[in-house]
């Protein structure tokens, strides 16, 4: 997992956050997955559903954040290399994530597919973010910001990159 010298480009100018528990999907699973890449399924928020459907794009960025850790933090980059497209275990009765709702003419719910990047050299807690004066506006950071997937301005994303690979 060697770090990188650039701060990563999104081809669209998009910046993305994505949180996952790590107990059910690191960014160490994501390191060890088949090719690097996974989907992103199983959000059932339809503003982030909403996000993946309409805004996520292929080359997008994102930084993986590990909520309900001790500490959360954001640990790594990744990238969108599949767009917004029906989430299949919505479909299946035998998954956590079904819901009978959903049909496959009229799907509910949809997923992007994320490659790993790199992993962070040192994780950047919660806490940590909440010092940093520059980030104060992150949508991470404010009250009430419970979304599995948020936008993240360039400049958030910059500095969060530049203070993961910090020693």
């Amino acid at each position: 997992m060697a770090k990188k010298s650039k701060i990563p480009q999104s081809k669209s100018g998009n910046y993305w956050l994505v949180k996952s528990e790590p107990d059910v999907f690191s960014i160490d699973d994501l390191y060890a997955a088949a090719d690097q890449t996974t989907h992103w399924d199983g959000v059932r928020n339809y503003q982030a559903r909403n996000t993946m459907r309409d805004l996520m794009k292929g080359g997008d960025k994102v930084l993986y954040y590990h909520s309900n850790a001790q500490p959360p933090s954001v640990v790594g980059i990744v990238e969108v290399v599949r767009e917004g497209y029906p989430d299949h275990t919505a479909f299946d009765p035998k998954d956590p994530h079904f819901d009978p709702k959903s049909k496959k003419v009229t799907p509910t719910w949809y997923m992007v597919d994320v490659k790993f990047l790199e992993k962070f050299t040192t994780p950047l807690e919660l806490g940590l973010l909440r010092t940093v004066e520059s980030l104060a506006k992150m949508v991470l950071l404010q009250k009430g910001s419970r979304l599995s997937v948020q936008p993240v301005q360039p400049d958030e994303f910059a500095t969060i990159v530049s203070m993961g690979r910090e020693s």
